[in-house]
């Protein structure tokens, strides 16, 4: 299903003219990745960022460090930041952000293993956040957001 959904990404993305970046934290490169797999992505995704650390969202994407204090890595307002970061950085249409508790050690009774942030940006538009709460081990959670991320981004370039 990814590969479908990334190829429609892809071509979706091609046919509106508009360029695409990722921010991600949870899933440390894989929505990148799975772009990259789709022949002539080089045309519409252009800039990945790889935010696994709390630093890396500051220096990388300018999240303030009192947003990631406040509320934690994994919270509404830093998907926000690291959406709204990497779509001014990149200059790109759209981007989307991802941090989540990939697990399987990490979670706590008010963020347990399995949530995950989500933050879609569009350049004149406005940013939107989603929470999801997915099951599974590491590897389960991360597939999940990543076909998660590809539909926001299908759902993003959609929209005139």
């Amino acid at each position: 299903m990814t590969s479908h959904l990334a190829r429609r990404v892809v071509a979706t993305a091609a046919a509106r003219g508009k360029t695409i970046a990722t921010a991600e934290s949870c899933t440390g490169g894989k929505i990148a990745a799975s772009l990259t797999d789709v022949a002539g992505s080089s045309a519409v995704f252009g800039f990945g960022f790889v935010s696994y650390a709390n630093v890396a969202k500051t220096m990388m994407l300018g999240v303030d460090e009192n947003l990631i204090d406040t509320f934690g890595a994994v919270s509404e307002p830093v998907a926000r930041a690291m959406a709204n970061g990497a779509l001014s950085r990149a200059n790109s249409d759209v981007a989307i952000a991802v941090t989540g508790i990939a697990g399987p050690e990490g979670g706590s009774p008010e963020k347990p293993v399995g949530t995950v942030w989500f933050g879609m940006a569009r350049r004149g538009g406005e940013t939107t956040t989603i929470m999801r709460s997915f099951t599974g081990d590491r590897a389960a959670i991360r597939h999940q957001s990543l076909d998660v991320a590809l539909a926001l981004l299908l759902e993003a370039l959609d929209q005139p």
